[in-house]
């Protein structure tokens, strides 16, 4: 499968930002998601999974309650939406594709999208 990450840009602290990731292929349905993001001069860090039905959902406790990920399988679309941003949430967001291992660990991920970069001004 083959990810396109998409929907960053500039944004206010307290601000909105939804994410995409289009994925080619015909078995994008049979992969469990996830988002990362990489942060300057840090390593790339978890922050949230879905698995293959959309049932399941896992966050990094930092987003909990403001980010939302979620799947449309018949469009082979992944999103983030991202709430209440902070200039902490700064970093290239990459979305990626697991079919099987922990959730968080980067090398459970096959497939990774090119990154998106959101960048919150404070």
């Amino acid at each position: 499968v083959q990810l396109q990450a998409s929907g960053g840009g500039l944004v206010q602290a307290g601000g909105s930002q939804r994410l995409s990731c289009a994925a080619s292929g015909r078995t994008f349905s049979s992969y469990d998601m996830g988002w990362f993001r990489q942060a300057p001069g840090k390593e790339r860090e978890f922050v949230a999974f879905i698995n293959w039905s959309g049932g399941i959902t896992y966050y990094v406790d930092s987003v909990k309650g403001r980010f939302t990920i979620s799947r449309d399988n018949a469009q082979k679309m992944l999103y983030l939406q991202m709430n209440s941003l902070k200039p902490e949430d700064t970093a290239l967001y990459y979305c990626a594709a697991t079919s099987g291992g922990s959730y968080y660990v980067l090398s459970s991920y096959r497939y990774w999208g090119q990154g998106t970069l959101v960048t919150v001004s404070s």
